[in-house]
């Protein structure tokens, strides 16, 4: 499969014991909590639990990503080994780590001649993200090279679904995706919007849906409509949710109910810091493998 490191951010919100059994290398984008800096470091610094409660108290949070000399310096080192790189990024829907993580790709070929370095969007985010890269680690592991796989992940990742909802309106408000007024009244109805990510890696918003255990049933329907081969999908489903475990495992479940022939368990994973400094609590997000996405 010669000799390279398939790479990634943070922000695909897998676990670090998950990273390692795939062999997959990231880099760290970053947060802050009350003005104090951490590395997004998988729930290492600061437990999730304690995340998310200290922004349901009302701390502040401030993302930024992945800087060029950071970038720079961690493609470096892995050059270095003699190693090539293929490294996929957050989505340019709602990042501009993609432009970073290529203007030190440039710096990098110019420093090392004779390495390859390929950088690709996943037009994903979070588990989503992290399933494109668990599944490019199955390729690689079944011999793929680094130019074969960076063909598929720029063919494929549009095939990559990411369903999204909310039970909680109160950071979409802070975070002016929707406003006061808006939130106010859907909190007041029980409304859960569902959003997915479209074809250019941006959440979009697709139904607003009254109560918590209907848009559990209606982002499982979304899955049986979109997912390849319908109820005989086949692949791997991941989920991620920001400190509601139990709504999460409700999904879960009616998952593995409807999809007999799944591979595996569906895996429940955080939302990370960066992604949930947006989000807050309360979101569930349901990754799955199905028709390519268009619109």
């Amino acid at each position: 499969m010669g000799n390279y490191v398939l790479s990634c951010c943070s922000t695909a919100d897998l676990s670090k014991s998950h990273f390692e059994e795939r062999n997959i290398s990231y880099i760290c984008f970053h947060y802050s909590l009350n003005g104090t800096e951490h590395y997004d470091d998988l729930g290492e610094t600061i437990p999730f639990d304690q995340f998310y409660k200290a922004m349901t108290e009302g701390a502040h949070t401030q993302t930024s990503q992945v800087n060029i000399s950071e970038y720079l310096d961690y493609f470096s080192a892995i050059l270095a080994r003699g190693e090539d790189i293929l490294h996929v990024c957050l989505s340019s829907g709602i990042s501009g780590t993609c432009n970073s993580a290529e203007s030190a790709a440039m710096i990098a070929r110019e420093r090392f001649p004779d390495r390859k370095i390929f950088i690709a969007d996943s037009l994903g985010a979070s588990s989503g993200y992290g399933l494109l890269m668990d599944t490019l680690a199955d390729l690689r592991d079944g011999g793929m090279d680094i130019d074969g796989l960076h063909e598929w992940v720029n063919a494929n990742k549009l095939r990559l679904h990411h369903w999204f909802f909310s039970t909680d309106l109160t950071f979409y408000v802070k975070g002016g995706r929707i406003s006061k007024a808006a939130g106010i009244f859907g909190s007041m109805l029980d409304i859960c919007p569902l959003l997915n990510m479209d074809h250019l890696g941006r959440l979009v918003p697709r139904a607003k849906i009254r109560t918590k255990k209907r848009v559990i049933h209606e982002i499982v329907n979304r899955m049986e409509a979109h997912a390849e081969n319908g109820r005989n999908y086949s692949g791997k489903c991941f989920i991620s949710h920001s400190a509601c475990f139990e709504t999460a495992r409700a999904v879960a479940d009616l998952v593995e109910e409807r999809f007999d022939a799944l591979n595996g368990r569906v895996l429940i994973n955080n939302v990370g810091t960066t992604i949930g400094s947006h989000t807050g609590p309360g979101t569930v997000a349901l990754f799955f493998w199905g028709s390519e996405r268009i619109d």
